[in-house]
């Protein structure tokens, strides 16, 4: 659907305008998600219509709400700001406002909601904090409960009302269940499509109250699949890389194979003769970007950068590949040529975790001398993740069509409203001249998040303008030009007391490049140690780093989780009793709750063969400096280790504490998904270095679990504490598994491992 199907006339209307004229407008949907709004977020009216003149969907039915069309059949489209990208974001938005609309769930369809019509509108479609408003996660956050179910039941009241009118009866007596109106007194009913053209010119007075969680019918009752899948089945689902454009070309692409390096020379001259090639263009990181209202723009976002590029345009992508493979390219390596090995990067990063020069304290509180008292026992290790890649299935790709005065976008963002600034900022177009239309996205995990993505796609357009360009990245192209999950390397200590074996203080020192996540935010370390020092590094690192489900948490997770089993195991005590005496101090019940189902699940301490061993690791994510919020995962993980060293993960077992749930077979599928997800990052992924390049490109030296290495795995419910909370789950598990492995390995073979990833090492024993 085309964003100027949704904004009718008013793509040539200034802000001001349509804010006057759509207040005219009989039916319009007043609720405020905007900027200003948003600090209030009580349901109050407020004076931002987010309706346009004579709006209508892609079927041309007329909205009842800008979030909401009903047509005659009966189908309702609701509109979802939140992109899906296989992990149910979508549709638990959707179920939010199927809960107060009281529709018929198998006749709801999907439409992204316009980054336009938010823009013209003042956030029409922001109903959270507006720098998440379009991200494609946190579905459940408090914000975003309330105000998708404040759409569907704006959107019920409107149809209440027309029907009750009709009828000539008080609203009141009108019922609603699964898409009909009924007034039980005179036996009369209506079905939505049939009176939604009357609910449509409906003006609320004021917003009609919400369901408390007790009087809910559908959230956290039902358990319904992703509404994406009937058109994954039947193929008519649409991702990036099935955009189809009249007069569409593309572009193949390739980038300074140095991070940060610049492109020296090329002969476009070689390759122009070649089959179906119609240009060969540049993108040069340096040149001047941005439009005067960008500074209209941010909601604190961060317009990320490009990088130098040459990309080759031909009728068909296979052309523009080969002939990309065949153009002469020289490149200026940059200073990132250095770092001639992985390991002179790695030796860097732990070299300067011993010294205190440009260190960032990040946390500090109690007196850390501690660490130097007498009799105190010290445990002191260092600890390093390398970088690793997303890898999803679908690869980097978008189509743009840059005009004289407007650009359009199709794309599988991962926020399309960064994507929307950005598509801005580097067109040079201003934003009310924008359009970008949100795809399916066939997995991100972090990638495709900033939008460095978009801007290149944009950048290489406006360069052919005039017709759809379609850029993708070789798989390879992808790989080696990654915002990775960084690279970090952290020396913890701690001293234990004599006499309980706990931590008395502890100083955790980390060296990496960008994404420091806070240990605050990460578990428990924080909190239950009373004498603390973190602090950080910035190194002078080439290779770009990004977020990577979990932005740095599954780093430090790691490093705290395979600490706190060394610190056990120094003081002789068992590990999950030694997390459980720790948890004595954490306020946050659920913690404790969630280790010990986890551990009676998976019959810890039960006798096993040798070689065969459990270990166990519980990390929170979300905390944000709140002890008692953020969702916390116990994992137990059975392994076998031969004599020779070979490793099977026999089982994994988790239990999690998010406080309460809404669909269990989501939250299911989201930790089994994590957990491999963390797995194969433990024990396989590694981007190495060579003089400046990436090395790995593709599968076959990158490697991902396939099915068959995937272990069983049982989630347990028994832990959630029911605090009044709906903490996300997608994420959280990710961090937790690894040092669950890994401590288990410990306890197989006497050998500890103190970075990933582990099938590098030798784990053989005797």
């Amino acid at each position: 659907m085309k964003e100027d199907a949704v904004l009718g006339e008013t793509a040539a209307l200034n802000r001001r305008d349509l804010l006057v004229r759509g207040a005219l407008v009989g039916g319009s949907f007043a609720i405020g998600f905007g900027p200003a709004a948003a600090q209030d977020n009580k349901g109050k009216v407020a004076d931002t219509p987010a309706a346009a003149p004579g709006a209508v969907g892609a079927m041309g039915d007329p909205e009842l709400t800008p979030w909401v069309l009903i047509a005659p059949d009966d189908t309702v489209v609701i509109r979802v700001a939140s992109p899906e990208f296989g992990n149910g974001a979508m549709t638990q938005c959707v179920a939010l406002v199927a809960e107060e609309l009281e529709c018929d769930w198998a006749k709801i369809r999907t439409e992204a909601a316009s980054t336009n019509r938010d823009y013209v509108t003042y956030g029409g479609y922001s109903p959270i904090h507006p720098a998440a408003a379009f991200f494609g996660g946190r579905s459940t956050m408090g914000q975003r409960i309330k105000a998708m179910q404040q759409v569907g039941a704006s959107a019920r009241e409107r149809l209440r009302i027309a029907a009750a009118t009709r009828w000539g009866v008080a609203p009141g007596e009108v019922t609603i269940a699964k898409g009909v109106l009924t007034h039980a007194a005179s036996s009369r009913s209506l079905r939505y499509g049939e009176v939604v053209a009357d609910a449509a010119k409906v003006k609320l007075t004021a917003e009609p109250v919400i369901k408390k969680p007790a009087e809910w019918t559908f959230l956290g009752k039902a358990s319904p699949s992703k509404i994406t899948i009937p058109a994954i089945v039947d193929g008519s689902a649409q991702y990036g890389m099935d955009v189809r454009l009249p007069g569409m070309v593309y572009a193949a692409l390739m980038q300074s194979p140095v991070h940060g390096g610049r492109l020296k020379s090329y002969n476009a001259d070689k390759v122009k003769a070649m089959p179906g090639v119609l240009a060969v263009v540049t993108v040069d990181p340096d040149e001047p970007r941005g439009v005067a209202m960008m500074s209209a723009a941010p909601y604190g976002y961060s317009l990320t950068g490009t990088r130098a590029a040459v990309a080759v345009i031909a009728e068909h992508y296979w052309q523009a590949q080969k002939s990309l493979e065949a153009l002469p390219v020289e490149w200026h390596d940059g200073p990132g040529a250095r770092w001639a090995t992985t390991q002179a990067i790695y030796d860097a990063a732990i070299a300067a975790t011993g010294n205190d020069i440009n260190a960032r304290v990040e946390q500090a509180y109690g007196d850390v001398s501690a660490i130097d008292a007498p009799g105190a026992k010290l445990v002191k290790q260092t600890y390093l993740t390398p970088y690793c890649d997303q890898a999803p299935m679908e690869p980097l790709n978008g189509t743009a069509l840059v005009t004289a005065d407007r650009v359009e976008v199709w794309h599988p963002a991962q926020n399309s409203q960064q994507a929307f600034w950005v598509a801005s900022d580097e067109a040079g177009i201003v934003p009310e001249r924008v359009f970008f239309h949100q795809t399916l996205v066939g997995g991100a995990f972090g990638r495709r998040l900033e939008s460095d993505d978009v801007r290149m796609v944009v950048a290489i357009a406006k360069r052919f303008p005039g017709r759809p360009v379609h850029t993708i990245w070789s798989r390879e192209e992808m790989t080696r030009q990654g915002k990775y999950r960084p690279m970090v390397a952290t020396k913890m200590t701690a001293a234990l007391d004599p006499k309980t074996g706990l931590p008395t203080a502890a100083i955790a020192r980390q060296a990496s490049r960008g994404h420091y996540p806070r240990f605050a935010d990460t578990a428990y370390f924080m909190g239950c140690i009373p004498n603390v020092r973190v602090d950080a590094r910035e190194l002078p690192l080439h290779v770009t780093p990004g977020p990577y489900r979990g932005p740095g948490y599954n780093s430090y997770t790691f490093f705290q989780e395979t600490f706190i089993d060394e610190c056990a195991h120094a003081a002789g005590i068992d590990p999950v009793e030694y997390r459980l005496r720790l948890l004595e101090k954490w306020p946050n019940p659920g913690w404790a709750k969630s280790l010990k189902e986890v551990a009676k699940q998976a019959g810890w301490g039960k006798k096993l063969p040798r070689g065969t061993a459990q270990g166990v690791a519980i990390t929170g994510w979300g905390l944000n400096g709140q002890k008692t919020l953020g969702t916390c995962v116990a994992v137990v993980a059975t392994v076998e280790v031969t004599r020779k060293g070979a490793l099977t993960v026999k089982q994994l077992d988790a239990a999690f504490d998010t406080g309460k749930v809404m669909n269990r077979d989501e939250i299911t599928n989201l930790i089994e998904g994590g957990l491999i997800f963390g797995l194969n990052m433990a024990l396989n992924e590694e981007m190495t270095v060579k003089d400046g390049r990436m090395v790995e490109g593709n599968f076959d030296a990158y490697k991902i679990l396939r099915m068959a290495e995937a272990p069983p795995i049982r989630v347990h419910f028994g832990g959630l504490s029911g605090a009044d909370r709906y903490s996300e789950i997608g994420e959280p598990p990710v961090g937790t598994v690894g040092p669950a492995v890994g401590n288990a390995i410990f306890r197989a073979t006497g050998k500890r491992l103190r970075r990933q990833p582990f099938l590098t090492q030798d784990l053989s024993w005797s």
